[in-house]
């Protein structure tokens, strides 16, 4: 088993993930809010992405949601994919909507508790 390093350009974040893992699943490991899980089988289109560089294996997925083209371009359901080597992906679609927006509250969140501690 190996472990790859996934980037998230959206969001600026990263996680581990193992070749085991899907995409999906590893990005729920970083245990916030606002990652959108949909049927975990390729069905619903809701976790797209882009792979902007590095390598992934996939399993069938809907054509519905990604198709042959697409996939040639980069595109992948997270749930589907599994990482083959260090990676930088681009959420897209409703994904990049539902981290993007969760994203800018934590950021809220965060510089809201830093602000009250700072005049207590």
């Amino acid at each position: 088993m190996s472990h790859y390093e996934v980037h998230i350009d959206n969001t600026g974040e990263a996680y581990g993930c193992a070749d085991t893992r899907t995409l999906l699943e590893g990005m729920e490991a970083l245990a916030r809010r606002g990652i959108p899980v949909g049927c975990r089988g390729g069905g619903c289109g809701v976790c797209k992405v882009r792979i902007e560089t590095g390598t992934v294996r996939t399993e069938k997925m809907s054509r519905a949601h990604v198709s042959v083209a697409e996939q040639a371009a980069g595109y992948v359901l997270a749930c589907r994919a599994y990482p083959q080597s260090d990676l930088r992906l681009c959420a897209v679609e409703k994904m990049a909507r539902c981290i993007e927006r969760s994203h800018a509250r934590s950021f809220l969140d965060a510089a809201r508790a830093a602000q009250r501690s700072t005049t207590s």
